[in-house]
Parts: structure tokens; C-alpha cells; sequence
């Protein structure tokens, strides 16, 4: 197993270790419920040193990201960042990502974890602009800091003006002593906070450092467990679960990221043109519990009569509800908001309904 630069650090804070994506990773430190409610009230921090980044460069650096994925980076100013997917050539998704434009003939592409090998093998296979493309994903650590608190715990460690920083921008500067550490304000949990970027080597000081500033704030560090239940809250895809080569972003309700301009000629476009047009026949759909449940991957979806008209990809039993929660792919009948819908659980029918995501505002 790989390990990221905090691995003693989590080991020495008593955080509970497992497989992930090929790492070693902490899934839970004081337990999923109580990081899940530091994040929402008050402030933590993730390792997600596992995420993938790659450098495309050079005077067809836009020629390829515009090709490879669904999103109009034309729109990008160097600054700025971009969620956005990579179409697999049959209707499917690679990946999903984050797009950033550091300068101009130079973005940065932030992948998940499990498909770094993956995603890079895609992108060189379709690298026919002959752009210049670098794996950096072994010398970057990256830091997640996020909640309420986060701005005032990190202002403290840099003269960037972070209120500055609007949703999905970035910027370069010094941080806790370290120079050209990249400071993003791309969150996945909904709480607000700030992504860092920064080599290897200076993982421990700037760790060190911002836990020295939010002990006022009572920070801690936040497992996989919890940031898994804080993005599903929000209704944002996980790889691998609600996202994969088998969906498509119209089915998954990611049509916001798949931009059918002049400008935009990606791979799939005319199929997903297609689908956008014409409709497609299952839906990514939130639901929350009516029944006592809590609705786990894998779980099929019936309706009232028995007959099955889905899956769940992904649940959990909400912290901030205290219900169950869940997301899948529904047949488009059934798929209106407000629809009640049956979960199979252990030779049980459990009633749910069809709610607008994100579930909690």
C-alpha cells in the first residue's frame, strides 16, 4: 500500500487505518457522526493527498483538456476551476475531476485517487494535440481544511485575503511559511473551507501549523467515513458509485457540466447531444427514508406494486436529519421529486420518497 506524508501523523492521532484506492488511509479518528459534525459546525481537516494531479502544458494544453472533458474550459480565467468529467468513448464516464487554469498553456487536472493510473493511460491515449503531460500525483500532498471556522483558522498562516476567494477559484501564495502553495476554495463537503496544494517535503510543517491555529477553534482531523457522508448530504456523485464507464453524465443529472457550444467538441458529444435532446430512460435521483432504514449501495428499488425500477449507488443515515438518505438510478417514470418509492432490505419493502439534492441547505 502507498501511503500519503501524514501517514504516522494519523497513525499517532488514533485514527483507524485501512485500504484505499491503493493507500493507507484513515477512515474515522473520534468516529463518522462527531467528524461529520465538527465539519458542519465547526472546522477539520482532511488528508486527500491521494487525489491524482497531472500538469498539461504547452500551446495545446486547451486543445486536449477541451477534448477530453465535457465542461468549456474556454470560459476558464487563470485563477479560476471547473468540476467536469471525462467521457469514455461509449457514453460512459472515465472519471470525474477538477479542471484549473494556473496560467494560461498550463492547467492542473485533479483526479480521483482509485483512477489515477486510469485516467492518466486515458488522457496520453488521447493526446493527439501533442500537448505536454506530467504525472505529479507522487509529489504533491493536498490538505483539505473545511467548515465555518476554516477562513479564521487559516488567515492566520497567510496574507492571501481568503474572503477573496470565491467558490471554485485558487490562487498561489505563501502559507505557514511555505511559498507556492496553491490555496483552492473547491470544496466537496458544503461546509465551505479551502483545498491546499504543496510538495511532499512540507507536508508536516504546514499540518503542524494549522493545527496550532484552530486549537482555539477546537480543530480535528476528519476520516474517508465522514467525508463520504458529508458529500452525499450535498448530493455530489462518488466515483464508483453513482458515476462510472456504465453512466452518463445526462443520466446522472451532470448535463450543468456538459456544454454543447461551438467552442466544446469532446469526445461524446453527439451522444450526449442525443441524450439531452431525446431524454434518457433512468435518472440519478436523491430519496430520503419514510420507513425506519438506512439504504446501503446495492439495494434495488421497487415500486409500489413489487416490480423493480432501480438501484441505489449510494446511502447513509443523514447526521444532520437523522434519517436515511440515499441516492440511485430510477426509471425515469418514476423519477419526479416527490415520487414514494420501495427499498428491498432483508426480504422488507421500506418506504421512501423522491427529494430535490442537495438534502440539507
Amino acid at each position: 500500500m502507498k501511503k500519503t506524508a501524514f501517514n504516522q501523523i494519523h497513525k499517532n492521532s488514533g485514527g483507524k487505518m485501512v485500504e484505499f484506492a491503493g493507500y493507507e488511509m484513515p477512515v474515522e479518528f473520534a468516529g463518522i457522526k462527531a467528524e461529520h459534525l465538527t465539519v458542519r459546525n465547526n472546522v477539520g481537516v482532511f488528508d486527500v493527498s491521494h487525489m491524482g494531479e497531472f500538469w498539461v502544458k504547452g500551446p495545446h494544453a486547451a486543445d486536449l483538456v477541451q477534448y477530453v472533458t465535457t465542461n468549456d474550459i474556454s470560459v476558464l480565467q487563470p485563477g479560476q476551476a471547473q468540476y467536469s468529467c471525462f467521457p469514455n468513448g461509449k457514453g460512459g464516464i472515465v472519471d470525474d475531476l477538477l479542471v484549473y487554469l494556473y496560467e494560461p498553456e498550463k492547467y492542473m487536472l485533479v483526479v480521483n485517487a482509485a483512477n489515477i493510473e486510469k485516467d492518466w493511460n486515458w488522457i496520453v491515449s488521447q493526446n493527439k494535440f501533442g500537448a505536454e503531460l506530467e504525472n505529479a500525483s507522487d509529489s504533491i500532498s493536498q490538505l483539505a481544511i473545511q467548515g465555518p471556522k476554516a477562513t479564521a483558522v487559516l488567515q492566520k498562516l497567510t496574507k492571501v485575503r481568503l474572503n477573496d476567494l470565491r467558490y471554485y477559484t485558487f490562487t498561489i501564495g505563501e502559507f505557514a511559511g511555505v511559498s507556492d502553495v496553491i490555496i483552492s476554495a473547491t470544496g466537496y463537503t458544503g461546509a465551505g473551507g479551502f483545498e491546499l496544494y504543496f510538495y511532499n517535503q512540507h507536508a508536516e510543517q504546514i499540518y503542524n501549523a494549522i493545527f496550532e491555529a484552530g486549537a482555539e477553534f477546537d480543530i480535528q482531523p476528519i476520516g474517508l467515513g465522514a467525508r463520504d457522508t458529508l458529500r452525499l448530504e450535498m448530493g455530489y456523485c462518488l466515483y464508483g458509485n453513482d458515476i462510472d464507464d456504465s453512466t452518463s453524465p445526462i443520466e446522472a443529472g451532470l448535463g450543468w457540466i456538459t456544454k454543447f457550444n461551438d467552442r466544446n467538441n469532446f469526445i461524446d458529444k453527439d451522444l450526449f447531444q442525443v441524450q439531452k435532446t431525446e431524454g434518457v430512460n433512468r435518472k440519478l435521483r436523491g430519496f430520503q427514508m419514510i420507513d425506519r432504514g438506512i439504504p446501503r449501495h446495492g439495494y434495488e428499488i421497487f415500486d409500489a406494486t413489487g416490480n423493480r425500477i432501480g438501484e441505489v449507488t449510494s446511502g447513509t443515515q443523514s447526521p444532520m436529519l437523522n434519517k436515511g438518505i440515499g441516492m440511485g438510478y430510477i426509471s425515469k417514470e418514476y423519477s419526479a421529486i416527490g415520487t414514494e418509492i420501495y427499498l428491498g432490505v432483508r426480504n422488507k419493502l421500506l418506504k421512501a420518497k423522491i427529494v430535490k439534492v442537495p438534502f440539507i441547505y
